[in-house]
């Protein structure tokens, strides 16, 4: 029995403590492909004032009578083609690389979990459950290579919410953006040049696309944008692909506002129109395959591509729970984690 462990006559149960721990972090996702499930998954993720910068009093309203009431159906059915067995692909991956991280660092007697910032297992949930453990100091992990306040600063917020509520609290470190990281930009060299070299098809074109973002968000001061540019190019550069163009673009728009560009969709229907025949995608921004890439890109955007007069097409996976992509992120925590392990 440790000294932490040890109590006199009369006092409380011992706690547990002295644990270091990382919790991964990544979107969210609905607990089931229906559209109930995707309307409490929205509902938590669009009210956030991180992601749609509207005061409340005029976003609710909209929010509520309109959006929640159409959308839900539509996002259910693009969840359903991309559902395993296990659940929604981004929750399973995220699991499995607390899992692989967890195998990782338990020689040095780390603790490793995951949260989603939307939707189960939510932050609070997993930091009070990882007190419980013992760990009396946790690194914060958002998986978000480019930092964005609308994925990375309201994971934080979430985070510094849940710590709000406990007397005793653990002491925290944010992961910090990794987007030019030489850890990172190994790893995507690594694992997508792999991929490309095995496709069925040499393709002239490679898209990198990243999550969209209203435009207003880069003139706000948000270094998303720039964050993006700077991984494409030092990742362009890493490839060392002279005879394959790469274009970054971005995806997922929502909304009337004008959002980041060049659009991954309208890019597609671009590229196939002005005779490019052979392309391929990438998405460096998410660190597990989901919703935006299965669906979006792998099945929506092949349909654009070809419907446009493309004929081969291939979306490249994500890190996910790969060798490069673990390896990373065991360099990435062991930095973070210096003098506490």
């Amino acid at each position: 029995m440790t000294w932490q462990e040890q109590r006199l006559p009369g006092e409380h149960p011992a706690v547990r403590s002295g644990k270091v721990g990382v919790l991964l972090v990544n979107l969210g996702t609905p607990d089931a492909a229906s559209p109930t499930a995707v309307k409490r998954y929205l509902a938590e993720f669009l009210s956030d004032p991180r992601v749609i910068e509207i005061p409340q009093i005029a976003w609710q309203p909209i929010l509520r009578g309109i959006i929640l009431n159409v959308r839900p159906r539509k996002s259910a059915a693009a969840y359903r083609k991309v559902w395993t067995e296990h659940g929604s692909p981004l929750a399973a991956i995220t699991r499995e690389q607390a899992l692989r991280l967890g195998e990782r660092l338990a020689p040095d007697g780390v603790l490793v979990d995951y949260a989603m910032r939307y939707g189960n297992p939510s932050i609070a949930s997993r930091l009070s459950a990882m007190k419980e453990e013992g760990c009396e100091r946790i690194l914060l992990a958002p998986l978000y290579p480019q930092y964005c306040a609308a994925t990375t600063a309201t994971a934080v917020d979430k985070a510094a919410d849940s710590l709000r509520k406990m007397r005793w609290q653990p002491t925290l470190r944010t992961l910090p953006p990794y987007h030019d990281d030489p850890l990172y930009l190994n790893a995507l060299a690594q694992d997508l040049s792999q991929q490309l070299d095995v496709l069925p098809f040499a393709p002239e074109v490679l898209l990198l696309s990243f999550h969209g973002m209203p435009e207003r968000t880069l003139h706000q001061g948000d270094p998303y944008h720039c964050h993006c540019r700077k991984t494409a190019r030092l990742l362009g550069q890493m490839l060392h692909r002279p005879e394959l163009r790469i274009q970054t673009t971005f995806q997922s728009r929502f909304g009337p506002a004008k959002w980041l560009e060049p659009a991954t969709d309208a890019t597609l229907k671009a590229e196939a129109a002005q005779g490019t025949r052979r392309l391929a995608v990438a998405a460096p921004g998410f660190s597990a395959d989901c919703v935006e890439t299965l669906e979006e890109l792998a099945i929506a955007g092949r349909e654009q591509f070809e419907e446009a007069g493309g004929e081969d097409y291939a979306v490249l996976s994500c890190l996910n729970a790969g060798e490069a992509g673990m390896a990373m992120l065991e360099g990435l925590a062991r930095r973070e984690l210096a003098g506490w392990i």
